[in-house]
């Protein structure tokens, strides 16, 4: 049957190369492909922090914030010049698309008693026509306000912050962050013009969300064309055929094309993980050109067949392997659907469209154009005698490295358990983005960029008035401050205190809590009446005032710490305020559970793969016996490469967390292609089980070479992203693929000579 398809596709090999051609031309309608500059993207509809996430925000104010950080030369915020940028600032910033609220020392809502009157006012006002005394009194105001200090003012008062609550439509997404993004960074640059003697950082949310775009399009940018460059100049050395390299080049950009242009098609935008895809088809396409050429140039050269003869004979002895091992790589792509995180499905799938794609035109448009191309006979490569050597090296001392081979690989998966499920998601980006520079600098010297935010109910409209209700509030608001996790907390019961403290005088004595509901409702009347348009306490209190948001700051956290001090919360609940215990929600905590969630669904995913593919090598090897020995060294790689990375790294976080269903496919077509010679030799030649070896390390083991060295490569440059979940994703892959060739070449030949002694050859 393979005979008759490869003598269609020499016959009507024009035809197919133009259809080829014009079908990738059609899967283009699909570009350009959109970017989702949401963070949300990483969450399913289902996920149960998400959901309580988007409770929260459809309660409240939405928390999606760009937060200028001012640092002036001389240490000091209180001087003419910087009160009057933030002065400056605070009011520009409202002019930043989609703002709903601008929060500020200078626009803060000093609250003050003249007589029976409650005066409220804007903390600093006409900054440069301040005296030095009108300046201290502002000063002193902020430093024992608790809803500035650490949030807006540093303690030290050498910096300080503005921030700028964003209501996002949610119509473009894909515009609507990079649009904020582009005028605050412009509205930076005319304050740091306007105010020389000010550093500025941009820090907040939507700078976060805008770094993973800009992360995208940077891999897009210089790694793809890096890894084009990379794998043609190795193929250029290892297999030195013009025509070849043009048709692998072929093979891989129309894979890429394709895949990408179908993703555009089926409505699937690009993340940060997902739109490492590209990076991952061409390095995976490369595998199945590499097969075909090293064989058809093997029938040309050393049996001296004609052309269109090896070509159609090359065909025939790849065919199955390609098949499977694209098949294979297929179902270990498609197990990612299993995950939790929706970037990293839509790799799997975009991937798994690549490889099939990949597959296809390997088979038809590859051997098609060497049919039409130039191609002349070379003498034999010195590398097919030295896997000959190699392959002598395995046979002669078989014993001795399979018991070493299989010593090394248990001490390395016992130590699969040093590795810890953690992560920094501030991290995932590395210092050559300008919001992690932002985010450390803020970090260090005002407050912090994580939270977590409860949404308490008195169970009641108005109920928020309520003394007993505000007495628990103001309870657990004093645990969490002493927390040592914690830089600020925001609530409402501050802002009841400065109110009975002024409805009183100014009486410090009466800084504390109303003990009449009556009264604590009619101080909030006055006070909200009393606010300017957009600082408004919906950020605060809920409509109906039957609930109030309590935000907290946090230091920067590891996913491990973040989800113990949540755990120490929910206890504080259970023996303090039952009836008040809600979950916290924010996107710290939503990334903190992300990878523990993600691994358990992609380990279900990865084994499902891997029983799926173990009944297709049964099948397509016709044996269960060999089916079952293939399951060792596709199982080995991953396993021990987890155990290396628990030696020196020990951390694993959301790009670890797909690794087991993203390799498996691949760790497999070593496999697939060693077993498949090792059997035609065995079956077809009636070779005995060390000359079989010998006969599979001549006729694949330059091809294995060759693609393992193409794949390493191309994860190796993906580790170079400055995205460390793909740079993390990239490393580890690396790592396995290369343990994969050690296996297949070192311990899976002794064991088929150990193992096959006692069984059938059928």
């Amino acid at each position: 049957m393979i005979e008759r398809y490869s003598q269609l596709v020499i016959r009507w090999r024009y035809f197919i190369v133009l259809a080829t051609l014009a079908l990738v031309m059609l899967t283009t309608l699909g570009f350009p492909l959109r970017f989702d500059t949401d963070y949300r993207v990483f969450f399913s509809e289902e996920n149960p922090q998400l959901i309580a996430f988007e409770d929260l925000q459809n309660t409240y104010t939405k928390n999606d914030n760009v937060i200028f950080v001012l640092a002036p030369k001389d240490g000091k915020v209180f001087t003419n010049e910087t009160l009057a940028a933030v002065e400056w600032l605070t009011n520009e910033s409202w002019q930043i698309p989609y703002s709903n609220r601008v929060d500020s020392i200078s626009n803060f809502q000093h609250t003050r008693a003249e007589e029976d009157d409650l005066i409220v006012e804007d903390l600093i006002v006409d900054a440069m026509k301040l005296s030095a005394k009108e300046m201290e009194r502002a000063k002193a105001v902020a430093l024992v306000e608790p809803q500035l200090i650490n949030k807006l003012i540093s303690p030290q008062t050498h910096v300080t912050g503005i921030s700028t609550t964003v209501q996002l439509p949610g119509i473009h997404p894909d515009t609507e962050v990079p649009e904020i993004a582009a005028f605050v960074r412009e509205l930076a640059d005319k304050a740091r013009a306007k105010y020389p003697h000010l550093d500025i950082y941009i820090a907040g949310v939507v700078m976060m969300n805008n770094s993973f775009p800009e992360a995208s399009k940077g891999d897009l940018q210089s790694l793809v064309p890096l890894m084009y460059l990379v794998i043609l100049g190795m193929l250029w050395l290892l297999i030195r055929g013009f025509s070849g390299i043009v048709a692998t080049f072929l093979v891989i950009t129309f894979s890429t094309v394709a895949a990408m242009g179908l993703a555009g098609l089926f409505g699937i935008a690009l993340t940060g993980p997902s739109s490492t895809a590209p990076t991952m088809i061409l390095t995976l396409a490369v595998a199945d050109s590499v097969h075909f050429l090293v064989t058809m140039r093997h029938e040309l050269n050393v049996n001296r067949l004609d052309k269109n003869a090896a070509i159609m004979e090359s065909l025939r002895v790849n065919f199955q392997p390609i098949f499977l091992t694209s098949l294979t790589t297929a179902i270990g792509f498609l197990s990612m659907n299993f995950g939790d995180v929706p970037p990293f499905r839509d790799l799997g799938n975009i991937v798994a469209m690549g490889v099939t794609i990949a597959f296809l035109v390997s088979v038809s448009f590859l051997p098609a154009l060497m049919s039409i191309l130039p191609m002349k006979a070379r003498p034999v490569s010195e590398k097919v005698h030295a896997m000959e050597h190699l392959g002598n090296f395995v046979v002669a001392k078989r014993r001795g490295l399979m018991w070493s081979m299989a010593a090394i690989i248990l001490i390395l998966i016992a130590f699969i358990p040093r590795n810890e499920l953690n992560d920094v998601f501030v991290e995932y980006f590395d210092e050559s983005f300008d919001f992690r520079i932002a985010t450390d600098f803020t970090t260090d010297n005002l407050t912090g960029t994580y939270d977590m935010n409860y949404s308490l109910s008195a169970g009641e409209p108005e109920g928020i008035s309520k003394p007993e209700f505000l007495q628990q509030v103001d309870k657990f608001v004093e645990w969490y401050r002493v927390q040592p996790e914690v830089t600020h907390v925001n609530t409402i019961t501050d802002t009841f205190k400065r109110l009975n403290k002024n409805m009183h005088g100014d009486d410090p004595a009466y800084y504390k809590l109303p003990e009449r509901r009556d009264l604590a409702a009619q101080y909030l009347l006055l006070y909200e009446m009393s606010l300017p348009y957009g600082l408004d306490l919906n950020n605060q209190i809920n409509v109906d005032k039957s609930a109030t948001k309590i935000a907290i700051t946090l230091r920067t956290l590891s996913s491990n710490e973040l989800i113990a001090l949540e755990d120490r919360t929910q206890q504080w609940f259970k023996d303090n305020a039952p009836e008040l215990q809600v979950p916290g929600a924010s996107t710290s905590i939503m990334f903190a559970r992300i990878g523990s969630r993600n691994i358990k669904s992609m380990l279900l995913g990865a084994v499902i793969a891997l029983v799926l593919i173990s009944i297709i090598l049964i099948v397509a090897l016709r044996s269960l016996k060999f089916g079952l020995i293939s399951l060792i060294p596709n199982l080995i790689p991953t396993a021990v490469a987890f155990g290396v990375w628990g030696i020196f790294v020990g951390h694993v976080g959301l790009g670890l967390s797909v690794v087991a269903g993203l390799t498996i496919g691949i760790v497999v077509d070593d496999t697939i292609h060693y077993l498949s010679k090792y059997l035609r030799a065995r079956r077809e030649k009636q070779m005995d089980s060390p000359a079989a070896v010998l006969y599979a390390f001549r006729s694949v083991g330059l091809a294995l070479w060759i693609t393992t060295l193409a794949l390493v490569a191309g994860f190796v440059i993906l580790s170079m992203s400055h995205f460390a979940v793909n740079s993390d994703m990239g490393t580890m892959t690396a790592i396995t693929i290369s343990l994969a060739l050690l296996a297949d070449f070192l311990f899976l030949p002794p064991l088929l000579m150990k193992l096959d002694k006692k069984l059938s050859h059928s």
